[in-house]
């Protein structure tokens, strides 16, 4: 390691030292510098963490972290998203549903631990990946999503500079990918997301169709500045595809919740949609991409709430269909 701090370069390898034997190299590399300089103290301190860091990682590159992902066909994604995490995880765990492309053949090539269970829904799907982690820290990653470089610097820096003592999760604000460039704006920025948790405090509530991660009460969040990159939408048809299956999803909440059914709700919600997004949360600082956005959330919007119009009409005349 060759560390530099105020014009001063001082080449160690960290290795060779105890951690108990720190602050004595310290003080004689140091002490020729520094002895009448009022920052002594503070440089001393600042090296003393680098070396320890340097020599844990000398040693174990990874982190006390299991990444948990859950997977069902997604040879395109999953080798982004593994990329991503390989150095950073000390163990990487897998939950696939019964993928029939190469998903099993990718996940096994970066020596994940792969388990299947056919598809429980969102929510107990994750539960079980996490059950099987076994490292004190989980991190929950979606197969089409990626850590950026900023994002796994900061993780490192999470547990280096002591914050994984005083803080029991961090989220991090996720960013989507979309015709061509990164959506900074509207309803898809910052969708900040709770993903990295102590494993003795995390938990998983939602339904079949949406999954969310939550601490136990009491627990300590650290709002992390860099992105978590998502590639949810290969281009605008992937999307348009995606909407029956997430009307799917709202209208079994709905159902599940007891919902009736509100016409002013179907009227208005589509119309306030595109006005939150594209106007109070500027998405038409995205340009086109944003315009898009917007019109298409109050599209989904206006298709989610019709289908249980729809389903209550299907039961009185002829019986609902299966969902």
């Amino acid at each position: 390691m060759v560390w530099v701090r105020g014009g001063v370069g001082v080449g160690i390898n960290a290795s060779v030292f105890a951690a108990e034997d720190l602050s004595i190299a310290v003080d004689s590399v140091f002490i020729k510098f520094f002895r009448n300089n009022d920052s002594f103290k503070t440089e001393k301190k600042h090296l003393e963490i680098s070396l320890f860091w340097d020599m844990h990682s000398s040693v174990n590159e990874s982190l006390p972290i299991s990444v948990a992902i859950v997977t069902l066909n997604e040879e395109v994604n999953l080798p982004r998203c593994l990329a991503s995490a390989q150095d950073l995880a000390g163990e990487i765990v897998v939950v696939d549903a019964g993928s029939t492309d190469r998903t099993l053949e990718i996940a096994k090539s970066y020596g994940t631990g792969l388990f299947h269970q056919d598809w429980l829904g969102y929510s107990a799907q994750k539960q079980l990946a996490a059950s099987h982690c076994s490292l004190p820290w989980i991190l929950v990653m979606d197969a089409d999503e990626e850590l950026s470089a900023e994002l796994r610097k900061e993780i490192q820096d999470f547990f280096a500079n002591g914050s994984s003592q005083r803080y029991h999760g961090a989220s991090f604000p996720r960013k989507v990918r979309f015709m061509g460039r990164w959506i900074r704006h509207g309803d898809w920025y910052p969708d900040r997301k709770l993903r990295l948790v102590r494993r003795d405090r995390v938990r998983f509530v939602g339904s079949s169709s949406h999954d969310k991660l939550e601490m136990e009460p009491g627990s300590m969040e650290l709002k992390m500045k860099a992105d978590l990159h998502h590639y949810s939408f290969k281009n605008s048809n992937h999307y348009i595809a995606k909407i029956n299956a997430f009307s799917d999803g709202h209208l079994r909440d709905q159902l599940e919740a007891g919902r009736p059914w509100s016409l002013l709700a179907t009227v208005t919600r589509p119309w306030w949609r595109f006005f939150r997004g594209y106007i109070l949360r500027r998405g038409f600082l995205d340009g086109f991409p944003g315009l898009w956005i917007a019109v298409g959330t109050a599209y989904q919007t206006f298709i989610r709430h019709s289908r249980l119009y729809e389903w209550k009409r299907q039961q009185e005349n002829a019986g609902a269909p299966p969902l």
